[in-house]
């Protein structure tokens, strides 16, 4: 019988490969995973990780200074960058992401923000520090919604392992937790975004939800907004037809930016006869408070829930869409 010689080279090979398979089990040993928290964190929590290496903490806020203004109707709605206020100061380690400025994409004025492409969407993370080993914090200055953006967005991108402070900065600084002004720059990573289309609504799929009737569409603007009541945000005041009024504002505590509790919520949805649909799609003006609802419910253990991301600003601008008011 002979005996099989393993070469040098060979040894070296396979010593490689076990050094990597190492290295490749440690990190996933390291790796945080965030799923048991059901896409929420508490203050509490992030105290205790702020300093965990694998985490990266984000705030995404942007600003409507004139969204509650009487003047919205002829000015229209205003958007600006959060970035100044988070130069100012921060949650310490965080890094900012524009939503307005860096991953939105208009088309033309068909939507007001938009996805941007998967192409810059992988860019703007990965310039971020944020790969598939992250674990990432989103906050915002503004219940919740910009915050539910980015989560939102990250999961059409493929991205799962992210979730958002309840409460954000607010309720942050309202607990006497401190902040500073330094400006984290992140090592690059690899981000490779992977589409996920069942999470994205178009106008198409929602004007057939609207004719078959076997969805529940949730309207997550102001309940006045939801009635057609004024002042005119968008081109027509109104709702899509068959939709129901679950407005954001009424989902989030106004003065700790927390998320009503999940028993509130959950009675909130079936109310609103999401238990029984189909399928759920949320909408708002320009997908922004239509996330913050979408996360609500992913949260609850809803499947089947997408956002419709043209919104209101791309329903209410088609005048060949069908459009309803409390006053019809």
């Amino acid at each position: 019988m002979q005996l099989s010689v393993i070469k040098r080279p060979e040894i070296r090979l396979i010593l490689n490969r076990l050094v990597n398979y190492i290295q490749i089990s440690i990190e996933e040993e390291n790796k945080m995973d965030l799923s048991d928290h059901k896409h929420l964190v508490d203050t509490d929590w992030l105290a205790q990780h702020l300093n965990d290496e694998s985490l990266v903490v984000v705030e995404a806020t942007s600003l409507l200074p004139n969204y509650f203004e009487e003047s919205v109707a002829t000015e229209g709605i205003k958007t600006e960058s959060g970035r100044e206020a988070f130069d100012q100061d921060h949650i310490p380690g965080s890094t900012y992401i524009g939503i307005l400025e860096e991953i939105s994409d208009p088309q033309g004025g068909r939507f007001m923000y938009g996805l941007p492409s998967a192409t810059r969407f992988s860019e703007v993370m990965s310039q971020n520090g944020i790969s598939a080993d992250s674990a990432v914090v989103i906050y915002d200055r503004s219940m919740n919604m910009w915050a539910a953006r980015l989560w939102w967005m990250l999961r059409v991108f493929g991205f799962n392992n992210a979730v958002v402070l309840d409460g954000g900065y607010t309720k942050w600084v309202q607990e006497g937790r401190p902040t500073d002004r330094e400006i984290v720059r992140r090592s690059p990573a690899n981000f490779i975004a992977k589409f996920q289309s069942n999470l994205v609504a178009d106008r198409d799929q929602v004007l057939g939800a609207v004719q078959e009737g076997s969805s529940c569409l949730i309207n997550a603007l102001l309940s006045d907004e939801f009635e057609g009541k004024p002042p005119q945000r968008y081109k027509r005041l109104g709702r899509i037809p068959s939709s129901v009024s679950v407005p954001f504002n009424e989902t989030v505590d106004l003065d700790s930016q927390l998320y009503i509790d999940d028993e509130n919520a959950r009675s909130v949805f079936e109310q609103a006869g999401a238990s029984t649909a189909d399928e759920v799609i949320c909408y708002c003006g320009g997908g922004i408070a239509a996330c913050s609802t979408a996360l609500l419910l992913a949260r609850l253990g809803y499947d089947g829930v997408s956002v419709y991301d043209g919104s209101m600003n791309e329903w209410a601008g088609d005048m060949s869409l069908p459009i309803e008011s409390s006053s019809d």
